[in-house]
């Protein structure tokens, strides 16, 4: 029953932002910094999303978390490689995924 409570909770705390973004005033959001810095926000949280799930890994024997280098880090430099040269979204997705499958199958 507790997580339902604290499902409900935090569907109504999504709601009550996403209602409150509605109150905001135009002028305020046609700013030309808030759109920018929206924009670094973006990016910076999407580069800390992406660094945790590549380099934090659980150790199985201590339960613990550790700074971990695999197939996903060798997955997201080509990755990176196949953005610096402008490929298709799809096909680094695909890329960076066989990259990693196969890694994982080769060790």
């Amino acid at each position: 029953m507790n997580s339902w409570i604290a499902i409900i909770a935090a569907s109504a705390a999504v709601f009550s932002w996403k209602f409150l973004g509605h109150l905001v005033p135009r002028k305020f959001l046609e700013s030309k910094f808030l759109q920018k810095l929206a924009g670094f926000l973006t990016i910076a949280l999407l580069a800390g999303l992406v660094g945790v799930q590549t380099f934090i890994g659980t150790n199985s024997s201590t339960a613990k978390q550790e700074l971990v280098f695999d197939a996903r880090f060798a997955a997201l430099i080509l990755a990176m490689v196949l953005l610096k040269l402008r490929a298709p979204f799809i096909v680094i997705v695909l890329a960076a995924a066989a990259t990693a499958a196969l890694l994982r199958l080769a060790f």
